[in-house]
């Protein structure tokens, strides 16, 4: 795994698939499937803890809160009631290494915020992982986009706890940090917070092909 995360940096999304799909277990067929795994099928596994913290079905919580007329709190199960879009879209690290065609399925945040009643003042999200440590924040434009999903499934099946399950936030036009992962909270603001790697000096304005004013942006 960080063999494939040095290739990605120093040669770029090009050398860095192609040893992933070298790598790729044959159980994985040729959609991806049960068969992706951390370090394998193109996806690397990132954790700002150093752990890979766990919610189940049962005790797995998303708050909805800030500059909202009607603030709430989703479980896994009320969150699938809720109206699913189902899409493919690229994945992109900013480190180089991507994902092709990965098959989402999940709730629009738009659809959250919607149902929120966001007041006139709002002007960003903020949303914080249940990991304890990582924060992400679009702006309220940003979140409204129809390709910013509240994802609950990837290749038709529930998100791992891996891939940052049983939910995460999948912003499709921007850098991998964006879309954080173990979502368990989001904040509706009057101003964009820099999120954790934000604070480190990457951009706050994440579109895929920008500049992030590091040395470890895309070359492919």
């Amino acid at each position: 795994m960080l063999g494939l995360g040095a290739v990605g940096v120093v040669f770029g999304a090009k050398a860095s698939d192609a040893l992933a799909r070298a790598l790729t277990p044959l159980t994985s067929g040729s959609s991806g499937g049960s068969g992706i795994l951390p370090g394998a099928g193109g996806f690397r596994f990132y954790t700002v803890t150093g752990e890979e913290p766990r919610r189940d079905a049962d005790d797995y919580r998303l708050t909805v809160r800030g500059l909202v007329r009607s603030p709430h709190t989703y479980t896994l199960d009320s969150l699938r009631t809720l109206p699913h879009v189902s899409f493919k879209r690229d994945f992109q690290c900013v480190t180089g290494w991507r994902v092709p065609d990965v098959p989402w399925q999940g709730v629009r945040l738009a659809e959250i915020l919607r149902r929120a009643g966001v007041t006139s003042s709002a002007k960003a999200v903020t949303f914080t992982s249940f990991d304890g440590a990582y924060t992400e924040s679009l702006t309220l434009d940003q979140a409204m986009r129809p390709d910013v999903l509240i994802a609950t499934a990837m290749y038709g099946k529930p998100i791992t706890t891996a891939h940052g399950g049983p939910v995460r936030l999948y912003a499709a036009p921007m850098y991998g940090y964006k879309s954080i992962k173990w979502l368990g909270g989001i904040e509706v603001r009057d101003r964009v917070v820099p999120g954790y790697w934000e604070d480190r000096g990457y951009d706050v304005d994440a579109w895929v092909g920008r500049s992030n004013g590091r040395s470890d942006k895309p070359t492919g």
